[in-house]
C-alpha cells in the first residue's frame, strides 16, 4: 500500500537505507535573470553570465528511494518555476552505493556553484568523511552515523533534511516549560522510534527532569497487549507529568485507547497520518485529544502565507494524499529557496518556510541551520495548529 511504503521510504532516509545500482543521468531547467551570484557560491565557467548554476542531487530512478526523490524534486521544481530569474537547475540522478554517489556529487559539483542533495542519511555520510566539499551544498537529510555518535559536516555543508530526532527536541524542551518533572519515554524497537525516543530523552534531562524510557514490543504495527498493560500499572504507581510518544499515529492510538485518561502527551509529527484538507472528510479520533505534537506549515496550515502560494503535489484521483511525500514535496520547495537566497549572495537569512521557519548562517566564520517546527495538538479528533511554542 503507498501509505506504508511511503512511510517506510521517508523513514529510510532517517535510517540510511540502500538500494541496487543505477545510471547517473542529468536533465537541466534554466532561466536567465539579472541577480548576480555571490563571490562566494559563483564558479568560474559558468553557461550564462550572470546566472547560478543549482544541481539537485536525487536517487529519482532507485526502487527504494524512486517515490521520495520524485516528491521532493516536484516541490524544488515548483519553487523555481514560481521564481526562476537567474537561476539555472540541472538535476542529476544518482545511484545508490557510496561510490556512486561520490561520482555523481562530484559531476555535481562540476556542473553547477550549488549543490543541493543527496537525500539518503548514508550518502550524506558517505561525502561527508569521504567527498571532497568545493561547492556550496545542502544535503537533504542529516549523516548516518555508524555509532550513536555524530559525523561532522565539513566547511560548505549544510544538513536541511526533516530530522524526527530534532522534533523530539524541540518537544521536549516545549513541554519542559509547561510539565516539568518525571517523562516516561515510549517507543518499540523500531530504528527511528528509538532514535527519537533517546533525542527526547537526552534534551528532557539537559532540562533538569527525569525520563524513564519505555520500550514496547509490536508487530505488524501492533502494540504488545501485554506491554500496554505493563504501562498503565507503572503509570498508576509513578504518576509523570507526562508521556513522549516516540511512535505513530495507529500505535499511539492503541496506547491512547488502552491507557484512557492519563498524562499530557507529546508525540512527532509522525503522529499526523493526514494533511490539513484529508482531515475535513477524514474519520474522527477522539482518543487522541489532548495530544501535542509538532509538523510542518505544509501539512497543518494550509492558509500558511508561504504555503499558498504553491500548488499541491497532485496525486492519483483514486488516492489520498500521503503525509510523508508531501513533507518531502515541502522539503523540496524549502530546499529551493534556501539556494535561491545563496544565490542572490545571502548567506545569512531568516525564512518563514512551508517546513518551519528557518535560520541559515553560511559563511567562513560559521555554518548553521535551524528549523523550528509548527506545533499543534489533536482537539475534535483531527489536528489544528496552535500558536507557535516559546
Amino acid at each position: 500500500m503507498i501509505g506504508k511504503a511511503a512511510k517506510a521510504l521517508l523513514l529510510s532516509m532517517v535510517c540510511g537505507l540502500c538500494a541496487p545500482a543505477l545510471a547517473n543521468s542529468t536533465e537541466n531547467a534554466s532561466a536567465a535573470g539579472m541577480a548576480p551570484a555571490s563571490p562566494d557560491v559563483g564558479a568560474p565557467g559558468a553557461s550564462v553570465p550572470g546566472v547560478v548554476r543549482i544541481a539537485l542531487l536525487l536517487p529519482t530512478q532507485s526502487e527504494t528511494f524512486g517515490l521520495a526523490a520524485q516528491a521532493l524534486r516536484a516541490g524544488f521544481m515548483a519553487a523555481f518555476e514560481r521564481e526562476p530569474a537567474g537561476i539555472d537547475v540541472t538535476v542529476v540522478e544518482s545511484a545508490d552505493g557510496e561510490q556512486n554517489v561520490l561520482q555523481a556529487y562530484a559531476d555535481a559539483q562540476a556542473r553547477a556553484d550549488i549543490v543541493v542533495g543527496p537525500l539518503a542519511r548514508a550518502d550524506v555520510a558517505a561525502i561527508a568523511k569521504g567527498g571532497k566539499v568545493e561547492k556550496p551544498s545542502l544535503a537533504l537529510a542529516l549523516p548516518e552515523a555508524a555509532t550513536e555518535g555524530e559525523i561532522a559536516l565539513p566547511p560548505r555543508m549544510l544538513a536541511i533534511g526533516l530530522s524526527i530526532e530534532e522534533e523530539a527536541r524541540q518537544l521536549a524542551s516545549w513541554a519542559a516549560g509547561t510539565k516539568p518533572g518525571k517523562a516516561f519515554v515510549i517507543s518499540t524497537p523500531i530504528a527511528w522510534q528509538r532514535r527519537a525516543a533517546r533525542a527526547f530523552a537526552m534534551q528532557w534531562q539537559e532540562k533538569g527532569n527525569e525520563a524513564q524510557q519505555f520500550e514496547i514490543a509490536s508487530s505488524s504495527g501492533y502494540l504488545s497487549a501485554s506491554g500496554l498493560a505493563q504501562l498503565k500499572k507503572r503509570l498508576q504507581d509513578e504518576k509523570p507529568a507526562l508521556l513522549f510518544l516516540g511512535l505513530d499515529a495507529f500505535q499511539s492510538q492503541q496506547l491512547q485507547l488502552a491507557l484512557g485518561k492519563g498524562p499530557a502527551a507529546y508525540g512527532t509529527s509522525q503522529l499526523n497520518p493526514l494533511s490539513a484538507t484529508d482531515w475535513r472528510s477524514a474519520e474522527r479520533r477522539p482518543e487522541m485529544n489532548g495530544v501535542h505534537l509538532l509538523d510542518i506549515p505544509w501539512q497543518v496550515q494550509p492558509d500558511h502565507p508561504a504555503a499558498m502560494v504553491y500548488p499541491r503535489w497532485v496525486t492519483q484521483a483514486d488516492q489520498r494524499a500521503n503525509p510523508d511525500l508531501e513533507r518531502l514535496y515541502a522539503l523540496g520547495i524549502d530546499a529551493y529557496r534556501m539556494a535561491r537566497e545563496l544565490a542572490l549572495g545571502r548567506n545569512s537569512f531568516e525564512l518563514d518556510g512551508v517546513t518551519g521557519r528557518l535560520a541559515v548562517k553560511f559563511g567562513p566564520e560559521a555554518y548553521r541551520f535551524r528549523r523550528t517546527a509548527q506545533p499543534a495538538m489533536y482537539q475534535g479528533g483531527v489536528v489544528v495548529p496552535l500558536s507557535r511554542a516559546p
